[in-house]
Formats: C-alpha cells, sequence, structure tokens
C-alpha cells in the first residue's frame, strides 16, 4: 500500500510517513505527511462492489464534487481536493486526496454537554447546515447516481432501492409497513419543491472543532450527500434521536419549519430511511463485535418508533 500511495501524492510531494485513520466503516483513509511537512488526507473506496448497498457505488466521486461545489463557499468548511484517481488502475477503487483539516473530530473533543464549547458547536453546525442548504442543484437525488424531477419520486426510489437491498441480503426489515408510509404520505413529500444539497451524515465524527473554544474549523464526508430535503440533515446529525436537532443546532441554522405537521412527517420519513440503512448495511459489510447486536436492536427500535409515528 505504501507503493500506491507514494505514487498517488508523487504530484504534491515525497511521502514521508503514512497513517491509517480509524472510525470510518466506508471507506479506507490514510493521513499522509510529506517530507515538506504538509499533511495530506487519501481516502479510497472499497474495491469489494457486491458489499456495497445499491446507491454507495461512486460514492468518492460525489464527495469530490461536494467538495469541488463547496470550494467557492469558506462558510463549509471542507477540504480542497488536491488529486483524484477514478481510474482504478493506481489502486482497484477510486481515490480522492484532500487537504488536511486542523481541529479535532466532535466525537473525540471531550465536552462535556453542559460545556459552553458544546453549544458553540451545535451552533456553527446550524450554520455550516444552513450555508450548505443554500446550494441547489438541478433535480433531486445522488450527485453522481439516480435523479429525479420531484423529490416524491426521488425519495420513493430511494426507499425502493434499499429494499430491494434488503432482499438481496436477505435483510429481514417491515418492507409492507414501509411502503404503507411512502404511499400515505407521499403528498407530503411534494411540498419539498427545491433540491438543496443535504450532506445526510454530519454526526459528531464528521464536524472537526477547535478543542479551546468549540469552533467548527471543518466538515468531511459529504459522499453520502444527495440534492434533496434539508430536514433529512437534521436526522443525519443524530440518526438515533427523535428530535430534529438540539436548540443551539437550531438556533445557528436560523428560521427552518421542524414543527409543522409536514415536517414532522418528512422527519420520520428520513428516519425510516437511514435505519434501513443502518440495518442493512450490517450484513453486507459483515460488522463484527460486541457493539453490533446492541446496535442492531436500538436502529430497530428506532425504525419501529418512526413506523408508529407515521400510523402504519
Amino acid at each position: 500500500m505504501i507503493d500506491a500511495l507514494t505514487s498517488l501524492v508523487a504530484p504534491l510531494g515525497v511521502l514521508q510517513d503514512a497513517e491509517l485513520l480509524t472510525g470510518g466503516q466506508f471507506a479506507t483513509t490514510y493521513r499522509v505527511t510529506l517530507t515538506g511537512g504538509e499533511r495530506v488526507v487519501v481516502k479510497t473506496a472499497p474495491a469489494r462492489t457486491d458489499q456495497l448497498l445499491a446507491y454507495e457505488h461512486d460514492l468518492l466521486r460525489a464527495e469530490a464534487l461536494v467538495y469541488s461545489l463547496a470550494a467557492s463557499r469558506p462558510a463549509l468548511k471542507m477540504p480542497t481536493v488536491l488529486r483524484t484517481d477514478f481510474t482504478r488502475t493506481v489502486l482497484p477503487s477510486d481515490v480522492l486526496v484532500v487537504s488536511h483539516l486542523p481541529g479535532v473530530p466532535l466525537v473525540d473533543a471531550g465536552f462535556d454537554p453542559a460545556d459552553p464549547r458544546t453549544a458553540r458547536a451545535e451552533r456553527d453546525t446550524g450554520a455550516v447546515l444552513a450555508a450548505l442548504h443554500a446550494m441547489t442543484g438541478p433535480a433531486f437525488g445522488y450527485p453522481c447516481g439516480r435523479q429525479a424531477p420531484t423529490w416524491t419520486e426521488s425519495f420513493t426510489g430511494m426507499v425502493d432501492e434499499l429494499l430491494d437491498d434488503a432482499a438481496r441480503w436477505s435483510v429481514p426489515v417491515p418492507s409492507d409497513r414501509v411502503r404503507s408510509a411512502l404511499a400515505r404520505h407521499a403528498h407530503v413529500l411534494a411540498d419539498v419543491t427545491t433540491p438543496a444539497l443535504v450532506h445526510t451524515d454530519l454526526w459528531a465524527g464528521n464536524v472537526f472543532v477547535d478543542p479551546s473554544s468549540g469552533a467548527v474549523v471543518g466538515v468531511i464526508d459529504p459522499e453520502r450527500a444527495f440534492w434533496g430535503d434539508p430536514l433529512a440533515d437534521l436526522v443525519g446529525i443524530d440518526p438515533m434521536g427523535r428530535e430534529p436537532g438540539t436548540p443551539a443546532v437550531l438556533a445557528g441554522y436560523g428560521p427552518i419549519d421542524v414543527d409543522s405537521p409536514s415536517a414532522r412527517v418528512r422527519l420520520d420519513l428520513y428516519r425510516m430511511r437511514l435505519c434501513l440503512v443502518m440495518m442493512i448495511e450490517i450484513t453486507p459489510r459483515k460488522f463484527e463485535g460486541d457493539w453490533v447486536e446492541p446496535h442492531r436492536a436500538a436502529v430497530t427500535a428506532n425504525l419501529h418508533a418512526a413506523l408508529a409515528a407515521l400510523r402504519v
């Protein structure tokens, strides 16, 4: 792997050291130090495409696209794309090389919930999301995948793909109840008429903060982004929660409807979808460890809570 990394960063400098980063469950990521002291991040997609969910193909290409869109918007605090290799010749998968961000992941910062730095990080996260959602796309759906002219059609297709994935890997999910929820509430999806850029995965591991102040200094991993409803990001920042963000997140975001009947239903539809992703991916990824079964149970409970709220 060192030879491949050396080749990949050669246009940027000479590799001095490479450190495998942990914490992600999709890509393989290295922090590379060049001889001049500059650090870059090299991210590689899984080579085993047969272990991917339908929407996960070409995710690194989507991440590169989002970073490129964010390049002229410093409020988004995303890395700079330094190099891509989508030829799959140096490695048998796509590769993305980006600038190294300052700070530490919020999940590792050790802030107490009552710490003022926590509120600062949450307010800044809300502001980043608002800036992200100001970007709009040509259609609804995945930047490098299937798109549709309406959010109803796009979101329904996203969920249908997940149900197909569940069947493919024999993952037991309440497919009939999920389809009933979509049919029952399709009209509220039609309330979304502008395809905003949605990160979908801005949990505390993907937010970098200044450990002294709590200020957000970086945002990473938008590979699962889609053009859709901004409310989906208020689910993505707390996948196991039942409320749309915290008061500090909402204060940082600014005006956003989270309380109308339409908004509450859409939030539960997005919780339903995210729970399906988290349930299904366990099997093809072959997750292991003592954490897996408690995680599966918690996600299953959250899925049923969302379906109950949707009255199906």
